[in-house]
């Protein structure tokens, strides 16, 4: 079943055959876990970033580890996703507030295609590969807030990859020049979703020290580069403006603001 809400709650790392609900820290990393009591496995968080979660049964889970707040970085991560068929996906996910939105940036996916039931609204060029955006409403679903009304944004990749480089500013980019406007930043995880499938995935989460390329998208023409060399400058919408081993513009257009999403990285917002 696509589009489906996932519940906000939390986990210590367990060992069970239900695996419990829970948040938290582990290794600098916020991790968020989510398993209805009809999901059968274990998830653990391991060392740095990584996380392991295996899964069967008829319900749903979906677990990760990544940041609160989320937003605008670029997300490394590595590992395996092996989804013995059914519906699973691995995707870089999470919520904004005012207003309420659900999203996901899906690098890979089992048998079911996410996308279904969704309304497409175009494409978006990042980090080496095409996906398709797709909108959905959800009425009286599961959110962060309670059961609420609120909008659901997917980036589909054409070709399935499991590990890289997701750039999430150049998503957000493509998003708003479709018309989806995104809130203030709650969590955002690298997560592994199962639902009526059985499967395993070990990821390691991290975050670069480059922004990539500027996205590309059906509706609108790329986003300008920085407007002079690697040192001094200034970075355009959306660009990256600092952080530990930036070596480029420290400056951002009129109208954004060089705004810090973790030691590592800054992007200019509108």
């Amino acid at each position: 079943m696509a589009f489906r809400s996932l519940l906000f709650l939390a986990l210590a790392s367990v060992v069970t055959s239900s695996i419990p609900n829970g948040v938290g820290t582990n290794n600098g990393y916020f991790y968020s876990v989510y398993s209805d009591s009809s999901v059968t496995g274990t998830y653990t968080n391991g060392p740095g970033g990584q996380y392991s979660l295996s899964w069967g049964g008829s319900g749903d889970v979906v677990v990760g580890k990544g940041w609160n707040p989320g937003g605008p970085m670029s997300v490394q991560y590595s590992g395996t996703f092996n989804p013995n068929g059914g519906n699973a996906y691995l995707s870089v996910y999470g919520w904004t507030t005012n207003p309420l939105v659900e999203y996901y940036i899906t690098d890979s996916f089992g048998d079911y295609n996410p996308s279904t039931g969704g309304t497409h609204l175009g494409t978006c060029t990042s980090d080496g590969g095409t996906y398709d955006i797709y909108k959905q409403t959800r009425t009286n679903a599961p959110s962060i807030q309670g059961t609420a009304t609120f909008q659901q944004y997917w980036s589909i990749r054409n070709q399935h990859r499991v590990g890289g480089t997701v750039t999430t500013g150049n998503h957000y980019a493509c998003w708003k020049s479709v018309g989806l406007q995104l809130g203030t930043f709650n969590y955002m995880i690298v997560a592994t979703e199962g639902y009526s499938s059985t499967g395993s995935s070990t990821i390691t989460v991290g975050v670069g020290s480059s922004s990539g390329s500027p996205p590309t998208n059906s509706t609108s023409p790329p986003a300008s580069g920085p407007t002079s060399g690697p040192t001094g400058g200034t970075s355009a919408e959306w660009g990256q403006c600092g952080g530990i081993g930036w070596k480029g513009p420290t400056s951002c257009v009129a109208g954004t603001t060089c705004v810090a999403a973790s030691a590592y990285y800054s992007q200019c917002l509108p």
